[in-house]
């Protein structure tokens, strides 16, 4: 189906981009109707091709670029093109203008669906922050389709076609070394995925994903994680932050949001590997007590095999919203760590969170406009940010994370 606008998938148009958008898309408009451009930047004039259409809005790629923005760089991979790999979506921009382009949709998304006036982000001083270690070779946990013809690639954007790659150039170093792609790579005549790990601890593992089983190819199927001066042993499968500096960021940013004190009671929601109970323990001392939640059975485990030595730190094995509905975890609690999936924490969890009573949140957000849905939930139950950082956890992609700090009255 067209929309009025008339255009067609496949059809091609020139446009004028306008300010940056969610999901690594520019805005344009053609006779009124709103196109969402991919491999543009704002105020560039393009020729566009459009790839979707729906009712009341097309999707389209920049496949010529008629006036550049001066933020405008070529990207360093080859794949990076429209019909190419959908991993990455801003490799054709420049650093500092990647941090203000993931700025700008932060700031939209609270604005729009959080509820926040531009005067109150002001005085947050909302801004996205670069990891150190650059822009290339950061991914530690690259996970690749396999083709039709047994080639392990990356998927093209908003599709389940895959596309054969030689090398992922975000891919650690280690990892792009491994024989996995073509064409000197292995063949994977029975694989769905192939999934690779390069921790920070120095382990180097491939496995095989075969109808949802997990098979080891080589390395540790147990890899070594080090952050918050600790050492850390997980399923290379299980969840860890695939930036090399991520865990320690945000470790450190969390507790200097949320500034437990000794003696406090602290919940670590959606707590994973233990991560940031781990550095609540050191804060609250022997005197306090951290109460860890979490549902994946291998976070679990992993979790109360690295907290093994806190003694005053429990890990309960229950869905977040289970667990405050049934009272599995019950307060009074004094500070509370929410690091939810992409999906954000939702009404149900934010009303628990309120009504257990802490004296701060600091919510760890992968996706702001789920954040900013809970912010605004938060708002409606009196409670206010009073502290946002960004961080760019995910260079040349569109993600970005975010920590925030909630706190209740006026």
């Amino acid at each position: 189906m067209e929309p009025e606008s008339g255009l067609a998938e496949a059809e091609r148009v020139e446009l004028t981009v306008d300010a940056v958008a969610p999901g690594g898309h520019c805005v344009a408009r053609v006779d009124g109707q709103v196109v969402f451009v991919r491999h543009a930047l704002p105020g560039e004039r393009v020729i566009a091709e459009v790839t979707e259409v729906h009712k009341g809005f097309v999707r389209a790629d920049a496949v010529t670029v008629l006036d550049a923005s001066p933020d405008r760089v070529e990207p360093p991979c080859p794949y990076a093109k429209p019909g190419a790999c959908g991993g990455c979506d801003l490799q054709h921009v420049a650093p500092a203008a990647q941090l203000a382009w993931k700025t700008a949709v932060v700031r939209e998304q609270l604005t729009r669906l959080g509820g926040l006036t531009d005067a109150e982000l002001d005085g947050l001083g909302v801004r996205v922050e670069a990891l150190p270690g650059g822009l290339l070779g950061w991914r530690s946990r690259v996970r690749y389709a396999v083709d039709a013809a047994d080639r392990a690639g990356l998927l093209k954007h908003r599709s389940h076609e895959v596309v054969p790659i030689d090398s992922c150039l975000i891919a650690h170093p280690a990892i792009q070394e491994l024989p996995v792609l073509a064409p000197t790579g292995a063949s994977w005549p029975a694989a769905d995925a192939v999934e690779t790990v390069a921790s920070t601890g120095g382990d180097v593992t491939v496995v095989e994903v075969r109808d949802g089983i997990s098979m080891q190819v080589s390395g540790p199927a147990v890899v070594r994680e080090v952050a918050a001066d600790r050492a850390w042993t997980l399923p290379a499968s299980a969840f860890w932050q695939v930036h090399p500096a991520a865990a320690d960021t945000l470790s450190t940013a969390v507790l200097e949001l949320l500034d437990p004190r000794p003696g406090e009671v602290a919940w670590d929601l959606y707590g994973g590997a233990g991560l940031f109970a781990a550095g609540l323990a050191a804060k609250v001392g022997a005197s306090g007590r951290v109460t860890v939640v979490e549902a994946a059975p291998q976070g679990v485990s992993a979790a109360r095999r690295n907290l093994a030595d806190l003694p005053r730190v429990e890990v309960v094995s229950a869905r977040v919203e289970t667990a405050l509905a049934r009272r599995r975890i019950t307060g009074p609690v004094d500070v509370v760590v929410l690091d939810p999936p992409r999906a954000g924490a939702g009404a149900p969890v934010v009303r628990a969170l309120a009504a257990a009573g802490p004296r701060a949140i600091a919510y760890v957000a992968c996706d702001p406009a789920a954040f900013a849905r809970d912010v605004r939930t938060f708002a409606g139950l009196g409670w206010r940010l009073t502290a946002l950082r960004g961080f760019d956890l995910f260079p040349m992609t569109q993600h970005v994370e975010l920590v925030g700090l909630l706190v209740p009255g006026p």
